[in-house]
């Protein structure tokens, strides 16, 4: 991909940092991050680089803290599920700091509990981080290379409603989006805007 060669070309200028290089690929909710995540990791690593993926939604918190709080379900969705001070604190800052561990907390959703995880990156070059709401004011800073992924709302809408059968039927799905996740993502780009702030916005709808 030609993204690969335009991080690769990024990270040749940035050797002098000493830790691992911090990417971020932001999207909203059915952009196909996932699909983006897994080939550059494949041609980043085929290039000989050590990399270290983090999905965004491995670290939620448990659902006492995220649902039924007395606040609105998108204030839920985009400040309470995560600890992003916590994130901020054990996974961006301690790559910033040259630690040579993360010590992180991440969901078990079968269980909906957390537990802590230590991760050696003493060895690793890239840490590519992926999920939504990666540009909020508290991260954006500590990334190097922010991709963005922008994909119509109609083809988003039908990927996530066919795919989170979890939900409940067709009409469970559509109103909780409505009620939580579209309106968390509509604040999110009218307070951030992260299609102007990426350093690079891949549009396509075959993502």
């Amino acid at each position: 991909m030609q993204i690969t060669n335009k991080i690769m070309e990024r990270m040749n200028h940035l050797k002098e940092l000493n830790r691992p290089y911090i990417i971020g690929i932001d999207g909203l909710g059915g952009a196909g991050k996932t699909t983006i995540t897994e080939t550059i990791t494949k041609e980043l690593t085929f290039a000989g680089q050590k990399v270290l993926v983090i999905h965004i939604d491995d670290l939620i918190e448990e659902r006492e803290k995220r649902y039924n709080t007395g606040h609105s379900e998108w204030y839920e969705y985009f400040w309470l599920q995560w600890d992003v001070q916590g994130i901020k604190e054990k996974l961006f800052e301690a790559v910033h700091e040259k630690l040579n561990h993360l010590h992180l907390k991440f969901y078990d959703k079968d269980n909906d509990r957390c537990y802590m995880e230590n991760i050696n990156i003493e060895q690793c070059n890239v840490i590519l981080i992926e999920g939504i709401f990666l540009q909020r004011r508290e991260w954006k800073g500590f990334f190097d290379y922010l991709i963005y992924l922008d994909c119509p709302k109609n083809v988003r809408s039908e990927r996530v409603l066919q795919r989170d059968t979890y939900i409940g039927n067709i009409n469970e799905r559509l109103k909780k989006y409505e009620r939580r996740y579209w309106t968390g993502e509509d604040y999110y780009l009218k307070e951030i805007n992260p299609i102007q702030s990426a350093d690079i916005v891949l549009n396509s709808e075959s993502c």
